[in-house]
Protein backbone atom coordinates (compact mmCIF):
# COMPACT_ATOMS: atom_id res chain seq x y z
CA UNK A 1 0.00 0.00 0.00
CA UNK A 2 1.25 3.85 -0.44
CA UNK A 3 1.11 3.96 3.58
CA UNK A 4 1.01 1.74 6.65
CA UNK A 5 -1.75 0.98 8.19
CA UNK A 6 -3.68 -1.39 11.02
CA UNK A 7 -6.66 -2.06 12.58
CA UNK A 8 -8.35 -0.41 8.80
CA UNK A 9 -11.76 -2.07 8.12
CA UNK A 10 -11.91 -3.88 4.93
CA UNK A 11 -13.88 -4.98 2.43
CA UNK A 12 -13.87 -5.76 -1.10
CA UNK A 13 -16.26 -5.53 -3.98
CA UNK A 14 -17.70 -6.90 -6.89
CA UNK A 15 -18.75 -4.69 -9.80
CA UNK A 16 -19.13 -4.23 -13.49
CA UNK A 17 -15.99 -2.76 -13.71
CA UNK A 18 -14.26 -5.32 -11.78
CA UNK A 19 -13.55 -6.56 -8.11
CA UNK A 20 -12.15 -3.91 -5.63
CA UNK A 21 -10.45 -4.33 -2.35
CA UNK A 22 -10.55 -1.42 -0.33
CA UNK A 23 -9.26 -0.08 2.93
CA UNK A 24 -11.17 2.13 5.27
CA UNK A 25 -9.67 4.45 8.09
CA UNK A 26 -6.84 2.98 10.38
CA UNK A 27 -3.98 3.72 12.83
CA UNK A 28 -0.80 4.95 10.88
CA UNK A 29 3.52 4.40 12.28
CA UNK A 30 3.13 6.95 14.79
CA UNK A 31 0.85 5.35 17.00
CA UNK A 32 -1.06 8.10 18.90
CA UNK A 33 -3.97 9.29 19.54
CA UNK A 34 -3.32 11.89 16.32
CA UNK A 35 -2.53 8.88 13.77
CA UNK A 36 -6.06 7.74 13.78
CA UNK A 37 -7.37 8.85 10.84
CA UNK A 38 -9.90 8.24 7.95
CA UNK A 39 -7.91 8.14 5.02
CA UNK A 40 -9.06 5.48 2.86
CA UNK A 41 -7.98 3.46 -0.72
CA UNK A 42 -9.08 1.15 -3.47
CA UNK A 43 -7.17 -1.43 -5.48
CA UNK A 44 -8.80 -2.98 -8.43
CA UNK A 45 -7.60 -6.62 -8.87
CA UNK A 46 -5.37 -6.94 -11.51
CA UNK A 47 -3.82 -3.25 -11.02
CA UNK A 48 -0.43 -2.53 -9.99
CA UNK A 49 -1.71 0.89 -7.44
CA UNK A 50 -3.76 1.51 -4.85
CA UNK A 51 -5.79 4.73 -5.73
CA UNK A 52 -6.87 7.00 -2.40
CA UNK A 53 -10.61 7.94 -2.47
CA UNK A 54 -12.49 9.90 -0.49
CA UNK A 55 -11.84 9.91 3.73
CA UNK A 56 -14.87 8.69 5.18
CA UNK A 57 -17.09 11.24 6.77
CA UNK A 58 -17.84 11.44 10.54
CA UNK A 59 -20.27 13.35 12.33
CA UNK A 60 -17.75 13.25 15.06
CA UNK A 61 -14.80 16.36 15.51
CA UNK A 62 -13.04 13.46 15.39
CA UNK A 63 -12.71 12.26 12.19
CA UNK A 64 -10.43 9.14 12.36
CA UNK A 65 -11.35 5.92 13.59
CA UNK A 66 -10.14 2.41 14.89
CA UNK A 67 -11.86 -1.27 14.95
CA UNK A 68 -14.10 -0.40 12.09
CA UNK A 69 -15.64 -3.37 10.27
CA UNK A 70 -16.55 -3.35 6.54
CA UNK A 71 -18.43 -5.21 3.98
CA UNK A 72 -19.45 -5.98 0.60
CA UNK A 73 -22.82 -6.58 -0.13
CA UNK A 74 -23.54 -6.30 -4.37
CA UNK A 75 -21.48 -3.60 -5.54
CA UNK A 76 -21.00 -1.33 -2.10
CA UNK A 77 -19.20 -1.44 1.12
CA UNK A 78 -21.00 -1.20 3.95
CA UNK A 79 -18.96 0.27 7.02
CA UNK A 80 -20.18 0.15 10.78
CA UNK A 81 -18.93 1.72 13.84
CA UNK A 82 -15.74 1.89 15.33
CA UNK A 83 -14.11 4.45 17.65
CA UNK A 84 -12.52 7.76 17.91
CA UNK A 85 -9.00 8.24 20.06
CA UNK A 86 -8.98 12.07 21.94
CA UNK A 87 -5.76 13.37 22.90
CA UNK A 88 -6.45 12.65 26.77
CA UNK A 89 -6.79 9.00 25.38
CA UNK A 90 -10.90 8.70 26.08
CA UNK A 91 -12.57 6.45 23.65
CA UNK A 92 -16.11 6.82 21.93
CA UNK A 93 -17.58 4.37 20.07
CA UNK A 94 -19.14 6.09 16.71
CA UNK A 95 -22.74 5.64 16.06
CA UNK A 96 -21.44 6.70 12.49
CA UNK A 97 -22.63 3.88 9.51
CA UNK A 98 -21.82 4.19 5.99
CA UNK A 99 -22.25 2.05 2.42
CA UNK A 100 -19.83 3.69 -0.21
CA UNK A 101 -20.13 3.40 -3.71
CA UNK A 102 -16.74 2.54 -5.10
CA UNK A 103 -17.39 3.38 -8.82
CA UNK A 104 -18.44 7.32 -7.90
CA UNK A 105 -15.93 7.05 -4.97
CA UNK A 106 -19.16 8.22 -3.05
CA UNK A 107 -20.28 7.89 0.73
CA UNK A 108 -24.13 7.34 2.06
CA UNK A 109 -24.89 7.64 5.55
CA UNK A 110 -27.09 4.92 6.31
CA UNK A 111 -29.46 3.87 9.88
CA UNK A 112 -27.23 4.00 12.92
CA UNK A 113 -27.06 0.82 14.78
CA UNK A 114 -29.28 0.37 17.94
CA UNK A 115 -26.47 0.16 19.86
CA UNK A 116 -23.17 1.50 18.37
CA UNK A 117 -20.14 -0.94 18.86
CA UNK A 118 -16.44 -1.39 17.71
CA UNK A 119 -14.27 -4.15 17.72
CA UNK A 120 -17.39 -6.17 16.01
CA UNK A 121 -17.63 -9.24 13.85
CA UNK A 122 -19.62 -7.98 10.56
CA UNK A 123 -21.40 -11.13 8.87
CA UNK A 124 -23.17 -10.82 5.53
CA UNK A 125 -26.36 -13.04 4.49
CA UNK A 126 -27.69 -13.69 1.12
CA UNK A 127 -25.64 -10.29 -0.62
CA UNK A 128 -28.57 -8.51 1.76
CA UNK A 129 -28.03 -8.81 5.64
CA UNK A 130 -25.21 -7.74 8.04
CA UNK A 131 -25.51 -9.66 11.11
CA UNK A 132 -22.98 -7.18 13.72
CA UNK A 133 -22.05 -9.84 16.35
CA UNK A 134 -20.55 -8.22 19.93
CA UNK A 135 -17.84 -5.63 20.34
CA UNK A 136 -17.74 -2.87 22.75
CA UNK A 137 -19.94 -0.15 23.10
CA UNK A 138 -18.31 3.01 25.22
CA UNK A 139 -17.74 1.48 28.68
CA UNK A 140 -18.80 -2.57 28.39
CA UNK A 141 -19.00 -5.34 25.91
CA UNK A 142 -22.43 -6.30 24.42
CA UNK A 143 -23.65 -9.89 23.35
CA UNK A 144 -26.04 -8.68 20.82
CA UNK A 145 -26.28 -10.20 17.31
CA UNK A 146 -27.60 -6.87 15.45
CA UNK A 147 -29.33 -7.25 12.04
CA UNK A 148 -29.17 -5.11 9.41
CA UNK A 149 -31.40 -5.16 6.09
CA UNK A 150 -29.52 -3.23 2.99
CA UNK A 151 -32.71 -3.14 0.91
CA UNK A 152 -34.67 -1.54 3.43
CA UNK A 153 -32.07 0.06 5.85
CA UNK A 154 -33.31 -0.94 8.78
CA UNK A 155 -32.61 -2.41 12.19
CA UNK A 156 -33.38 -5.56 14.02
CA UNK A 157 -31.93 -8.07 17.10
CA UNK A 158 -31.39 -11.36 16.14
CA UNK A 159 -30.34 -13.87 18.35
CA UNK A 160 -28.03 -13.02 20.75
CA UNK A 161 -24.80 -14.21 21.10
CA UNK A 162 -24.58 -17.19 23.79
CA UNK A 163 -20.78 -17.09 24.85
CA UNK A 164 -19.13 -14.47 26.77
CA UNK A 165 -19.72 -10.45 25.78
CA UNK A 166 -16.35 -9.99 24.04
CA UNK A 167 -14.61 -7.10 21.81
CA UNK A 168 -11.75 -8.32 19.35
CA UNK A 169 -13.06 -11.20 18.88
CA UNK A 170 -13.69 -12.93 14.29
CA UNK A 171 -15.29 -14.96 12.30
CA UNK A 172 -16.70 -15.89 8.92
CA UNK A 173 -20.23 -17.37 7.26
CA UNK A 174 -20.72 -19.83 4.81
CA UNK A 175 -24.15 -19.95 3.29
CA UNK A 176 -26.46 -19.76 6.80
CA UNK A 177 -23.47 -21.03 9.07
CA UNK A 178 -21.22 -19.07 10.57
CA UNK A 179 -18.39 -19.63 13.50
CA UNK A 180 -17.18 -16.36 15.91
CA UNK A 181 -13.77 -17.41 18.21
CA UNK A 182 -12.26 -15.79 20.91
CA UNK A 183 -12.26 -12.21 21.85
CA UNK A 184 -11.62 -10.50 25.50
CA UNK A 185 -13.68 -10.69 28.07
CA UNK A 186 -14.41 -7.82 31.33
CA UNK A 187 -13.04 -9.36 34.64
CA UNK A 188 -14.83 -7.54 37.28
CA UNK A 189 -13.45 -8.47 41.34
CA UNK A 190 -14.20 -6.95 44.53
CA UNK A 191 -12.35 -3.90 45.46
CA UNK A 192 -10.32 -3.84 42.54
CA UNK A 193 -10.27 -2.35 38.75
CA UNK A 194 -11.46 -4.52 35.86
CA UNK A 195 -9.53 -6.08 34.08
CA UNK A 196 -9.02 -7.64 30.74
CA UNK A 197 -8.59 -11.19 29.68
CA UNK A 198 -8.85 -13.49 26.83
CA UNK A 199 -11.71 -16.13 26.15
CA UNK A 200 -10.45 -18.83 24.45
CA UNK A 201 -14.10 -20.32 23.25
CA UNK A 202 -15.43 -20.74 19.19
CA UNK A 203 -19.58 -20.66 18.79
CA UNK A 204 -20.78 -22.15 15.58
CA UNK A 205 -24.08 -20.26 14.56
CA UNK A 206 -27.00 -21.69 12.25
CA UNK A 207 -29.61 -18.91 10.67
CA UNK A 208 -32.95 -19.99 10.16
CA UNK A 209 -33.75 -19.25 6.57
CA UNK A 210 -37.20 -18.80 7.35
CA UNK A 211 -36.77 -16.59 10.17
CA UNK A 212 -33.16 -14.30 9.79
CA UNK A 213 -33.62 -13.33 13.48
CA UNK A 214 -33.30 -16.94 14.84
CA UNK A 215 -29.50 -18.23 14.94
CA UNK A 216 -29.12 -21.67 16.84
CA UNK A 217 -26.03 -21.69 18.51
CA UNK A 218 -23.71 -24.20 19.57
CA UNK A 219 -20.34 -24.05 20.84
CA UNK A 220 -17.56 -26.19 19.32
CA UNK A 221 -14.15 -27.08 20.70
CA UNK A 222 -11.51 -24.68 20.41
CA UNK A 223 -8.40 -25.38 18.05
CA UNK A 224 -5.90 -25.28 20.58
CA UNK A 225 -7.18 -23.93 23.82
CA UNK A 226 -5.56 -20.93 23.17
CA UNK A 227 -7.32 -17.60 22.12
CA UNK A 228 -5.39 -14.83 20.04
CA UNK A 229 -6.95 -11.21 19.23
CA UNK A 230 -8.15 -9.28 16.35
CA UNK A 231 -7.30 -12.29 14.03
CA UNK A 232 -8.38 -11.89 10.10
CA UNK A 233 -11.15 -14.34 9.24
CA UNK A 234 -14.00 -14.88 6.72
CA UNK A 235 -16.12 -18.01 5.51
CA UNK A 236 -14.64 -19.62 2.52
CA UNK A 237 -16.19 -22.24 -0.11
CA UNK A 238 -12.88 -24.37 -1.37
CA UNK A 239 -11.02 -26.16 -0.98
CA UNK A 240 -13.56 -26.90 1.26
CA UNK A 241 -16.19 -25.34 3.28
CA UNK A 242 -15.45 -23.32 6.57
CA UNK A 243 -14.30 -20.87 8.14
CA UNK A 244 -10.44 -19.18 8.38
CA UNK A 245 -8.84 -17.69 10.77
CA UNK A 246 -5.21 -16.21 10.80
CA UNK A 247 -2.90 -13.97 12.64
CA UNK A 248 -3.85 -12.32 15.94
CA UNK A 249 -2.24 -11.80 19.15
CA UNK A 250 -2.52 -14.25 22.28
CA UNK A 251 -1.97 -11.24 24.25
CA UNK A 252 -4.73 -8.55 24.20
CA UNK A 253 -3.86 -4.80 23.56
CA UNK A 254 -4.47 -1.66 23.58
CA UNK A 255 -4.42 0.40 19.88
CA UNK A 256 -0.36 0.83 20.55
CA UNK A 257 -0.16 -2.96 20.35
CA UNK A 258 0.87 -3.17 23.86
CA UNK A 259 -0.87 -5.59 25.99
CA UNK A 260 -3.66 -4.83 28.65
CA UNK A 261 -0.53 -6.38 31.05
CA UNK A 262 2.08 -3.54 29.94
CA UNK A 263 3.73 -6.18 27.63
CA UNK A 264 4.39 -5.58 23.92
CA UNK A 265 2.43 -7.92 21.78
CA UNK A 266 3.69 -10.40 19.38
CA UNK A 267 1.91 -11.21 16.19
CA UNK A 268 1.06 -14.77 15.56
CA UNK A 269 1.81 -16.94 12.05
CA UNK A 270 -1.47 -19.58 12.59
CA UNK A 271 -3.96 -20.39 10.35
CA UNK A 272 -7.04 -22.47 11.65
CA UNK A 273 -9.60 -23.61 9.39
CA UNK A 274 -13.00 -25.22 10.50
CA UNK A 275 -14.69 -27.22 7.98
CA UNK A 276 -18.13 -27.87 7.62
CA UNK A 277 -18.01 -30.93 5.90
CA UNK A 278 -15.33 -32.89 8.06
CA UNK A 279 -16.46 -30.94 11.40
CA UNK A 280 -12.79 -30.51 12.50
CA UNK A 281 -10.23 -28.27 12.60
CA UNK A 282 -7.18 -27.40 10.41
CA UNK A 283 -4.45 -26.05 12.02
CA UNK A 284 -1.28 -24.72 10.13
CA UNK A 285 1.11 -21.64 9.31
CA UNK A 286 1.37 -18.43 6.74
CA UNK A 287 4.31 -17.06 6.05
CA UNK A 288 4.57 -13.97 7.95
CA UNK A 289 3.22 -13.25 11.36
CA UNK A 290 0.81 -10.16 11.72
CA UNK A 291 -1.81 -8.92 13.95
CA UNK A 292 -4.21 -6.17 14.31
CA UNK A 293 -6.67 -7.24 11.73
CA UNK A 294 -10.27 -6.61 10.71
CA UNK A 295 -10.90 -8.48 8.15
CA UNK A 296 -9.41 -11.82 5.90
CA UNK A 297 -10.19 -10.85 1.86
CA UNK A 298 -11.05 -13.45 -0.96
CA UNK A 299 -9.91 -12.71 -3.99
CA UNK A 300 -11.20 -13.87 -7.41
CA UNK A 301 -8.65 -16.72 -7.60
CA UNK A 302 -9.65 -17.99 -3.96
CA UNK A 303 -6.29 -17.00 -2.54
CA UNK A 304 -6.87 -15.31 1.10
CA UNK A 305 -5.79 -11.49 1.62
CA UNK A 306 -4.33 -9.62 4.16
CA UNK A 307 -4.09 -5.93 4.14
CA UNK A 308 -1.89 -4.14 6.69
CA UNK A 309 -2.10 -4.86 9.83
CA UNK A 310 1.30 -4.78 12.64
CA UNK A 311 4.18 -6.98 12.48
CA UNK A 312 7.27 -7.91 14.17
CA UNK A 313 7.69 -4.85 17.22
CA UNK A 314 4.28 -3.69 16.36
CA UNK A 315 5.42 -2.54 13.59
CA UNK A 316 2.41 -1.02 11.41
CA UNK A 317 2.81 -2.15 7.89
CA UNK A 318 1.95 -1.21 4.48
CA UNK A 319 2.18 -5.28 2.98
CA UNK A 320 -0.19 -7.29 1.19
CA UNK A 321 -0.06 -10.70 2.68
CA UNK A 322 -1.71 -13.29 0.05
CA UNK A 323 -2.02 -17.09 1.42
CA UNK A 324 -3.22 -19.43 -1.13
CA UNK A 325 -6.53 -21.60 0.01
CA UNK A 326 -4.50 -24.39 -1.11
CA UNK A 327 -2.56 -24.30 1.80
CA UNK A 328 -5.61 -25.85 4.22
CA UNK A 329 -4.97 -29.28 3.57
CA UNK A 330 -6.34 -32.00 6.28
CA UNK A 331 -3.89 -34.85 6.79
Amino acid sequence: MPETVSNNAVAKVQTLKGLYFLSFMGLAQGKTFSDVHNRSWALKEGEAQWKQIEPVPSSSKLKGRLASVAVGIKDKAYLFGGYTVAEDHSEVSSPDNYAYDVINDRYQLIAASPVAVDDAVALTYQQRYVYLIGGWHNDGNVNLAQLYDSDTDSWQQATPFPGAAVFGHAGGIVGNQLIVCDGVKVEVKENEKRSFSSQAACYSGLINKQNINKIEWHSIPHPTGKARYRMAATGLSLPQSGIVFAGGSYNPYNYTGIGYDGMPSIPDNKLWFYSFEQTRWFVGKMNTASMDHRGLLISNNNSMVIIGGMRHQQEVSNQIQVIPSSILKFD
